[in-house]
Parts: C-alpha cells; sequence; structure tokens
C-alpha cells in the first residue's frame, strides 16, 4: 500500500493527513497555528508529522504542504502571505531540514484546485479556477490536470489585483496589507464582509457568518450587506472569467458555507463578462475545509515511505 502525507498550514490551524492510494484516510489531525512565530510553527509541523505518522504506522512520506503564500521561484523564499512571519523565509528548506524529508509547497489555493479536480467537485473538468474566500482571498488553476503555477509562481493570485468595475465611493477607499489599493481580498474576504456590516449597518459584526445568519433572518441591513458583496464578487469572478473561462469555478474557505452565493453571483456576472451567456459552473468544494489538506498531500505521488513502523511502539 502507498500513501501520501499533506499539511495545510492555515493562519489559524495547522491540518495534517496520510491517505492511501485509494484516497482513504489513513491518519489526521488537527492543531493551533502559533500565531506569529516562525520557528514554532516549524516545530508545531514537526509534531503534527510525528503524530500522524504514529497513527499510520507510515514514516518518512514526503511531504507536500499548503500555505497561505507562495515560494519565489528564483530563491526559495516565502512571500505575499498573510501570516506575516512566514514571509521572506526559506520554509521548504527549513522544513525539509526539520522534517528530515523532501518537501514541496504550494499556495493553498493551489491545493484546494488539485483537490477538487482529482475527486472533488471539479473532478475531471478541463479547466479549474479554485476561489478560497475566507480570512484572505486567493486562486490557483488547473488546467488538463495540470497545476499552472506560472513562470514567477504567481498563476491564481487574483485576489492582489484590483476589484474590477468600481463605483467612485469604491476607488481608492481600501488599502491592502499588500501595500496595493482596492485588492479584491479588501472587499471579498470574512473580514472584510464584516467590516462592510460595521460600516453600514453601525453594528459590530463578530464574523462574516454572523452577516449571513442576520440577512437570512431577515434583517434588511445585513441583506444590503450582501448584495453588495454578491455584486462585488460577480464582478471579480467576471474578470477571470474574460482572462482564463473556466469550465468550474470551486470556491473553498468560510465563506463558501453562504449558500445563496451560488445563485446570487452567476445571476450578476453576466453583466460584466464579455458574452451574452455564462456557461461556467460555480460550485462548493465537495470535501469542504478538508480540501486544501488533500490537495496538499497530491502535490507527491504515492509513496511507500522510508521505512513502515509498528504503530504500538513508540516513535
Amino acid at each position: 500500500m502507498k500513501y501520501r502525507l499533506g499539511i495545510d498550514l492555515g493562519g489559524s490551524k495547522i491540518a495534517g493527513i496520510i491517505m492511501d492510494a485509494d484516497d482513504h484516510v489513513v491518519s489526521e489531525k488537527r492543531i493551533a497555528t502559533p500565531q506569529g512565530d516562525y520557528h514554532a510553527t516549524l516545530r508545531a509541523i514537526a509534531e503534527l508529522v510525528a503524530a500522524l505518522e504514529a497513527a499510520s504506522g507510515v514514516q518518512g512520506l514526503p511531504a507536500g504542504i499548503g500555505t497561505p503564500g507562495s515560494v519565489v521561484p528564483a530563491t526559495g523564499r516565502m512571500r505575499n502571505a498573510n501570516s506575516q512571519c512566514l514571509n521572506d523565509r526559506p520554509l521548504p528548506r527549513d522544513l525539509e531540514d526539520c522534517l528530515q524529508r523532501p518537501v514541496r509547497v504550494a499556495n493553498d489555493a493551489d491545493c484546494l484546485a488539485l483537490s477538487e479536480y482529482k475527486d472533488g467537485i471539479a473532478a475531471g473538468a478541463a479547466s479549474v479556477f479554485a476561489v478560497i474566500l475566507g480570512t484572505g482571498v486567493g486562486g490557483g488553476i488547473v488546467i488538463h490536470g495540470r497545476l499552472l503555477t506560472g513562470i514567477n509562481g504567481l498563476a491564481g493570485e487574483w485576489g492582489h489585483t484590483p476589484l474590477p468595475w468600481m463605483d467612485v465611493a469604491e476607488q481608492g477607499a481600501m488599502r491592502c496589507w499588500c501595500g496595493q489599493q482596492d485588492c479584491p481580498e479588501t472587499w471579498l474576504s470574512g473580514p472584510a464582509l464584516a467590516a462592510d456590516y460595521q460600516r453600514r449597518c453601525g453594528i459590530p459584526a463578530m464574523r462574516a457568518s454572523w452577516v449571513a445568519a442576520r440577512a437570512a433572518a431577515g434583517e434588511t441591513c445585513a441583506a444590503t450587506v450582501l448584495a453588495v458583496w454578491y455584486d462585488r464578487l460577480a464582478r471579480a469572478l467576471a474578470g477571470i472569467i474574460n482572462v482564463l473561462d473556466p469550465h468550474v469555478i470551486v470556491i473553498g474557505g468560510g465563506l463558501s458555507r453562504i449558500e445563496r452565493l451560488y445563485i446570487e453571483v452567476p445571476q450578476r456576472w453576466h453583466r460584466y463578462a464579455f458574452t451574452d451567456e455564462v456557461v461556467t459552473a460555480l460550485r462548493p468544494a465537495l470535501h469542504g475545509d478538508a480540501s486544501g489538506v488533500r490537495g496538499a498531500a497530491r502535490l507527491w505521488p504515492p509513496s511507500s515511505g522510508l521505512a513502515p513502523i509498528d504503530p504500538a511502539q513508540p516513535v
């Protein structure tokens, strides 16, 4: 039997998984992410991998790592992570040293795209654009079964290009942590939706899901905020459709649970796409918040590991 090991390094949690060649989960575990501490994050990943191996009875698997940023191809250092303690760090090399095994690092949205193409909601589609809508906004692209990374390692980074078709009130209104203005991340992320509710309704919003719940309960102001958010999301995705024209757009991340977005956004994006009819499918990730870690495991082909171990013995 051969296995895959994947780690999804998120801003608040680190998820790990070992799957067999038939995609059955052999072991899985989640732990909290050390906040703002790079070296503690390395140690946490090492402890997580040890726990997964102890539970599965397999050790030494090459590791696929999904992260909220990306690797600069020329230097091997991280960039563009909203978990900013990772930026400018040689994460792939440090993880290989820490874990004593080969490591491949990819953006978390790339991992989402791989997962959903392989056995998720976009299984077998000729072209897939995978979107993460959560604390940040990211994207990944799979074309004919192959992950597209680009010569600069930036393919899919739609969250940090300007929101298209902005009205006068929107233009220049938001500065992103990346240093640019009006990035989709500043308009479409969970914190952005909660902040927009507070601006428009005058009531602090605990989180984006709370805004969606208030709208579902009939609150007019919350419904207005969501309608504006749907339109902004439709504009941003129409820009992707105009450039990439994907067969399927998959939504992951916490905001993917807003069920009405799959109705509301397609009703709006035809206003902006350069076509009379948009036939692109918009779907939630089949594997939910486990999709990223499953995709990270797919960064490597199945491996038998260096040496099977007896799970009853201490590692």
